[in-house]
């Protein structure tokens, strides 16, 4: 279960909330981008992130020279979210149209992962979330590439989730009334067919962990 702080009650329709931490697992694993919120000069940043989750821990990862992951690792509180849209819902009046979604809050601090065998292996996790078997299809991460990159680890203690699944919530009048259709229309992320690069040399063919991708 997760454990629930004052940062992590919901406000508002706590009948959304969901404790199970395997819901957050879920979530993060199947979203493909998170925000990064950090306070950078006194000022509010968001900024999309790539990331990968190993068991309770979410790493994030960015160009040594991002002032973003610099101020992330200085020991400072950071948000991250990560938010699938289900379907938009389509109600009588304007006021109740809404989102089916679900949605992952993480608080804490990022820790900088310094140790070399440490940090290689946040980029493996954080490669393999995005395009798995890329880690031992491609070439491997050269020594200045190395350098160039820094790795964050997020402990997922203390997060929040938050869902919604379910049909319009018309006023009971609207429904009498029966003057607008309505109703959900799903959303659905999916891959395209892959498209190779025109500088490939003659003779390849799609990988296996490539067509694995349903698309």
């Amino acid at each position: 279960m997760l454990s629930t702080t004052p940062r992590t009650t919901l406000g508002r329709k706590k009948h959304r909330a969901v404790t199970d931490r395997a819901a957050l697992h879920a979530v993060l694993d199947e979203g493909l981008i998170c925000h990064l919120g950090i306070v950078r000069d006194g000022a509010p940043l968001v900024l999309p992130t790539g990331y990968g989750r190993d068991g309770d821990t979410l790493y994030l990862h960015g160009s040594t020279g991002a002032a973003s992951l610099r101020t992330a690792a200085h020991g400072l509180d950071v948000c991250v979210t990560v938010t699938l849209l289900d379907g938009i819902v389509y109600s009588r009046s304007v006021n109740n149209h809404s989102m089916n979604y679900r949605s992952a809050v993480i608080l804490g601090q990022a820790k900088p992962v310094l140790d070399a065998e440490a940090k290689m292996h946040g980029l493996e996790v954080l490669t393999e979330h995005l395009a798995p078997g890329s880690w031992a299809h491609a070439r491997e991460v050269n020594a200045k590439e190395f350098a160039a990159v820094s790795v964050l680890a997020l402990d997922l203690a203390e997060a929040s989730v938050k869902m919604r699944a379910e049909g319009p919530d018309d006023e009971p009048e609207d429904v009498a009334a029966d003057t607008a259709w309505a109703g959900v229309l799903p959303v659905r992320t999916i891959f395209g067919a892959p498209e190779p690069s025109e500088d490939l040399s003659p003779g390849w063919t799609i990988p296996p962990h490539v067509t694995a991708r349903e698309w």
